[in-house]
This record gives C-alpha cells, structure tokens and sequence, in this order.
C-alpha cells in the first residue's frame, strides 16, 4: 500500500523544476494540507513538510510519527512536538516562505512565523496543483481502476436498483453501499477542506435544486444543515429522471461520473434531444484533449457552437449556471486544469480531466453527462466507460 519511494522522489523533483522555471530565486516552500502532504511523502500524518530550493526535504511530524515511518517510504521522517523543534533543526530560514495560502489557517500561520522567523508569505499553491496535474502512470493506474469500479456500478448495477417508492436517501445508501463492497475508498474530497460520501444523487427536478457549491446540477438535501444525499420525502414515481453524479475513489485517486435513468416511462422528447447534444457536446470536448491544447480556447471554441436557445439553460439551470465545462481530477475531484476562461497553459499527456456538459430542464431535471479522460496524443480516452447515458429502466 505504500506510496513506492520513486514515485516520492520524482515528485519532489518536478515540484523543484517547477518553481526553479516559475519562482526563480526561490529557497523554501513549506505543505501542510492533508493532500498535498500525501501526496509528496506517501503519508497524511500531521506535520509540515519543508523543501528547500536544495538539500534534503524533510517531513516534521507531530502525530502519529510511528503512523508515518510504517506508512511511508520517505526518507527524512522527523519527530516534533510544536513548530519550536522544526526552527532548533532546521537552522537558519530565509525571509520568504512558499505556502499553501488556501489550506493554511491564520492561527497557524502566525505560529508557523513565530518559531520560524520569516516576514513574506508567498502562495505556492499554483506550482503544487501544476506538478499534480500531470499523472504518472503509477496514479493513472489507481485511476483506471476507479473508473472500472465507477462505469461498472453507474452502468451495470443500478438500473437494477431503481424501483418505485424508494426514497433519494434509501438509495443513496445502498448505492454507497455497493460502491464501497465494489472497493470505492468511501469517501470523495474536494480542494480546500471539503470532503463528502459520494455526491449528487437526485429524481426528477431534485437534480437541479440550487446547491452551495461550483456545479451545474443540483440535490435537495436531507435538512438546511445537511444539504447533501437528497430527500427522505422525495421518492421514485414512473416518468422521474434520475440524476446519478458521484465520485469513486482507490487508494486515494478519484474519478467523476454522471449517468441519467429514464424511470417508467421517456421524459419529454425535447429533454431526451438535449441530453444526446450534450452527449455530442462531451465528444467534441473530448477529441480537443491533446498535448498542446489550451484550456481556455477548448471554452470559447465550444462555446462559439452553441445555439442561443440552448445555451440559456445550458451548465445549470435558472439564474444557478457555471463558467466551465470540465475540471482536472486526481487526489482531489476538482484539480487543475479546468476548462474554462483564465486557464492558458497547455495540456500535456497524462493530464486527467472530468468533462460535464449539461443541461438544466424546468420540470424535468440535469440531463447530461460526465466522464474522466485521460490526455493523449489521440484526444482525451474515457477511463469510466462510454455509455451516453439516459438509460430505459422500465
């Protein structure tokens, strides 16, 4: 299970290339989010991860250093109890200090600072999710198999599970549970500090309830307080569109799926011709995911192609709609790059990207569709299979 120590080091070393060609003059970045810090020493113990410009990374650990010596094969594993033994062992620290501005907290920032004694902060965030964005096989491994886990679940199991009367959290939680007895790692996180079950599971116009976050579907939610996994009161009636867009997870790496079910009987014929345009839309986006291509005039090109009228409720619905049309995914579902205005460096192979056109239908629901490819020379290959979606469960 444990991270192999190549894969550590060839991680630390594009993170240096990265910030030589990016930050020049830099001499010291510091990672304390839970992601990151697994992702460059194998482990996500509590600690702070140094890496200076040269010499040795080292990983200070607060608890559990016996968790981390077992679990990782990084090489410079240091016991801590507060930021104070980190400055007596690392001697002298520069004036500026590269940080994870979005995951670290002000509190400990100004402990960090107080120990250690530097005066800038400079964000490090950008070069991080730069070096993440690209895979190596080692993670593109892990994420093959999440995708088979995904495509075999979405597509194979649950038009067996939908029946009339069930509630959107009954089945929420046998789908958790199958997903989980398939080998989905039982949980899905976001950037920043967010995490959930799976994601997004609603019948009919559940699926585009307003939601507190960046996505163009939506779900009721089970109270105010918990606006997650849908509704005990909404239940499963013949002629209902349902909205599966979930995340699944192994060892770590993720991949994003969204699968539609006509239940009963076919929705609207205008809905069922938007959902294969956006099927359409999704192959399209698809072919563009080639090294060299920019993110940025993927958007605008797909963008420039479609009809007025269905544009108007086309990435959401009513005022709720996104600026994007596909996300970077890996460690966490939502990475770099996105498909959207603002991001211009190009795609290399082994980027993985979720792509996610959909489409808003008053009274009926998201239809749509959601798959992650991998970027090759060919154009963008489906690692969570290649159905179109809107399965007939009658």
């Amino acid at each position: 299970m444990k991270v192999p120590l190549t894969e550590l080091e060839g991680r630390l070393q594009r993170f240096r290339a990265r910030m030589d060609n990016a930050r020049p003059g830099w001499e010291l970045a510091a990672i304390v989010g839970k992601i990151p810090l697994y992702y460059f020493t194998g482990t996500m113990q509590d600690g702070l991860l140094l890496i200076p410009q040269d010499g040795d990374a080292v990983f200070w650990v607060r608890h559990s250093y016996e968790r981390a010596i077992e679990e990782s094969l990084f090489p410079h594993i240091k016991k801590i109890k507060s930021y104070r033994d980190v400055a007596a062992g690392t001697g002298t620290v520069p004036r500026a200090v590269y940080l994870e501005i979005d995951l670290m907290p002000i509190t400990q920032l100004q402990r960090l600072q107080k120990h250690l004694l530097f005066k800038d902060v400079k964000a490090v965030d950008d070069q991080v999710a730069a070096v993440r964005a690209v895979k190596s096989r080692y993670e593109l491994s892990l994420m093959k198999h999440a995708g088979t886990i995904h495509r075999r679940v979405l597509e194979d199991f649950v038009p067996g599970m939908l029946e009339e009367g069930i509630d959107e959290v009954s089945f929420g939680c046998d789908l958790y549970s199958l997903m989980v007895k398939e080998g989905h790692q039982g949980i899905i996180r976001f950037g920043g500090f967010n995490e959930m079950l799976l994601g997004q599971i609603g019948f009919g116009t559940s699926s585009i309830c307003p939601v507190c976050v960046d996505t163009p579907g939506g779900v009721s939610g089970m109270h105010p307080s918990v606006p997650h996994m849908g509704s005990r009161d909404r239940t499963l009636h013949k002629g209902d569109l349902v909205v599966i867009d979930i995340g699944c997870g192994y060892k770590g790496y993720q991949t994003d799926k969204t699968m539609t079910y006509m239940f009963g009987r076919p929705i609207p014929d205008a809905a069922i011709h938007a959902h294969y345009r956006c099927v359409e839309i999704q192959d399209e986006l698809a072919s563009m995911l080639k090294p060299g291509a920019v993110p940025s005039e993927i958007y605008r090109t797909i963008m420039a192609g479609l009809e007025p009228e269905f544009l108007s409720t086309f990435m959401g619905s009513g005022k709720h709609k996104v600026k994007f049309l596909g996300h970077g995914i890996g460690l966490w579902i939502d990475e770099s790059p996105v498909i959207a205005e603002g991001f211009d460096e190009p795609l290399q192979e082994g980027m993985v990207l979720a792509l996610e056109p959909k489409k808003g239908i008053p009274d009926v629901g998201l239809v749509g569709i959601e798959n992650t490819f991998i970027v090759t020379p060919q154009g963008g290959r489906s690692i969570t299979g290649k159905s179109k979606g809107l399965l007939e469960v009658y």
